[in-house]
């Protein structure tokens, strides 16, 4: 959405104030019990002024003005009761908003993909996407309502001021908008301070995330000292910054107080010298200095609510940029694809480019039979995880047609599509969490047997029940606590229980040692039969498993057939062996 000649601060201004219409009721609600509660202030006010003014003037006694003390107490509880209940709906609304925006972030990042994120630092996403979306609470919570009764409540009290002391009303009335001046006029310097803040956090928070991450290469690289040093640079900086955004507000918070106490004191002369020439009596002037500081307390409170405004503002512009991103195209006109017993998949000249002159993919042709292994070969960077990426739908082709069944891909319900498919990467992801509640990511209506049966397929079932807790064991980020053969089974275990008729293999022995490599081997042949296989394959005797070899260099299809034919050819797939240390076993060693 765009708004010409329109400050982006003001642009994030508008996105924060169109997102509260979910909210409109709580803020309603909220303004109206702060409406309540200063009626309820006026109204103790004047109770408190008539039983001074009795005291003094007349010399009351107790039992003469014990009635409008006895009032006063449940006016004072009750107001209270109002104030904590506009506090706990203020906090509700901006909590719902909270929930619903993360909720929408997910679904954004979701449906961005993989690739997308690939290219973002997930420390300073992470910054934006959690400590982001708190410190919208104070913009929903604070500011709205706070801006609301800054015109309301003032409002009301001049209302009734100028009936009791015409000359304290338009003292009242003259001073009021210093504030707001004031206040946008050191506003410049506090949004500044405010988005260099954000930005540094977020710097801070990726490098961070980033060292945590590569701890172990720092440590074996002896850079552990270096890589604390530039942390400890900015941090130092991020203080700096820090220390800036809270002198602005201070001096802002001051010069609002200084002009708040400036208004109440000239009422208060003007009070007194009324009181002193008889021109108003003592209850009307005490029920007017009482009213002054209530007066402004909503003008002062808009001022500190103001940094808040600024914080959410500066928090809420990546926010705002992540879900205004368009998103891939899915579902709505495209078609679910038909189900079948095989499917055959066939990329047409397909080329694709992450970035200008960076082609991965030149006029691919390639065609995956149904019912059988179709292993994709080739030097780094060949491509050929980029064919896999365009076939999950992270990506759309840059030109040429990739279909199934005959099906274009890019008219395909991308949704419908990957219920059909199993993936297993190179390095399976395992969440924090139970053994259990992993492998159920690929079918969580599964029950325990269908569990143990695809764990057991994938030869995994053995190794969990050693765990401590078996399937109930309680595993680390990214399966701390598991080798890499034991996590590469239970990514297997997940395309078992998945049950897809098409298989996605992303050099999935790349990393294991010849004996894992060689047992996993055989889970894969027990997993790819009857399905659709298409293999990325690293080490050539994973290669060897399949019908039909195309080998890819530079983006295209320059080999194809069996292992036996192409080994026996002059080619990419011959130099291939060459290269690769202690020679290739045969199809039938791989078998046997």
């Amino acid at each position: 959405m765009s708004y010409p000649d329109v400050s982006p601060r003001k642009i994030v201004d508008r996105w924060l104030a169109r997102r509260a219409v979910s909210i409109r009721a709580g803020v309603g609600q909220t303004v109206a019990l702060g409406m309540g509660s200063g009626l309820l202030m006026m109204m103790q006010a004047a109770l408190l002024a008539a039983v001074l003014s009795a005291v003094v003037m007349e010399k009351a006694a107790l039992a003469r003005v014990w009635p409008a003390l006895a009032v006063m107490l449940p006016v004072m509880g009750l107001r209270f009761v109002v104030i904590r209940l506009a506090e706990r709906t203020a906090f509700a609304g901006a909590a719902s908003m909270r929930q619903a925006l993360r909720g929408e972030l997910l679904r954004k990042l979701q449906a961005l993909g993989p690739m997308w994120l690939r290219g973002e630092a997930s420390g300073a996403l992470a910054t934006h996407l959690v400590q982001g979306v708190e410190a919208l609470e104070g913009y929903y919570a604070r500011w709205l309502p706070a801006r609301a009764l800054t015109v309301l409540l003032p409002f009301a009290i001049l209302m009734v001021v100028f009936p009791v002391d015409r000359t304290s009303g338009l003292v009242l009335l003259a001073t009021a908008p210093l504030i707001p001046l004031f206040m946008i006029l050191l506003g410049k310097a506090a949004a500044d301070a405010n988005q260099r803040q954000w930005k540094l956090l977020a710097q801070l928070g990726a490098r961070f995330l980033d060292s945590l991450q590569g701890i172990t290469t720092l440590r074996l690289f002896n850079a552990g000292r270096r890589e604390a040093a530039v942390i400890a640079r900015l941090s130092e900086t991020y203080r700096t910054s820090t220390m800036k955004v809270l002198r602005v507000a201070f001096l802002s918070s001051v010069v609002l107080e200084f002009l708040a106490t400036l208004g109440i004191a000239v009422v208060a002369v003007l009070v007194g010298f009324h009181l002193l020439y008889g021109k108003i009596p003592l209850l009307r002037g005490l029920f007017v200095l009482l009213l002054a500081p209530e007066f402004y307390l909503p003008l002062r409170t808009l001022g500190s609510r103001y940094h808040e405004r600024l914080d959410a503002i500066a928090a809420a512009e990546r926010i705002m940029e992540i879900l205004d991103l368009p998103e891939p195209v899915n579902g709505g006109s495209r078609l679910p694809l038909p189900a079948a017993n095989g499917y055959r998949i066939r990329f047409d000249n397909v080329s694709h480019s992450w970035s200008p002159g960076r082609a991965a993919l030149d006029g691919l042709q390639l065609v995956a039979e149904a019912g059988r292994i179709t292993a994709l070969v080739g030097p780094s960077g060949a491509g050929k995880s980029t064919v896999l990426n365009l076939l999950l739908g992270f990506e759309p082709a840059t030109a040429g047609t990739i279909s199934v069944n005959g099906q274009l891909l890019n008219e395909t319900d991308l949704d419908d599509w990957r219920a059909r498919v199993a993936w297993v990467p190179q390095r399976a992801h395992v969440f924090a969490g139970t053994v259990r509640e992993n492998l159920l990511i690929a079918r969580p209506e599964a029950d325990f047997d269908a569990l143990r049966a695809a764990a057991a397929n994938a030869g995994a079932d053995a190794f969990i029940q050693a765990l401590p807790h078996g399937y109930d064991t309680r595993l680390g980020e990214r399966g701390v606590g598991l080798s890499g053969g034991q996590i590469q089974r239970l990514a297997l275990a997940r395309a078992f229980l998945k049950d897809a008729p098409v298989l996605l293999l992303d050099e999935p022995t790349a990393s294991l040692d010849a004996h894992t490599q060689a047992s996993l081997h055989h889970a894969l042949r027990r997993l790819a039969r009857g399905r659709t296989v298409i293999l990325v394959a690293h080490r050539l005797a994973t290669a060897a498993l399949a019908d039909s070899i195309v080998v890819i260099d530079k983006g295209k299809a320059v080999q194809s057939g069996t292992h036996a034919r192409l080994a026996d050819e002059e080619g990419v797939y011959r130099r291939l062996i060459e290269a690769e240390v202690g020679g290739l076993p045969s199809r039938a060693e791989v078998e046997a």
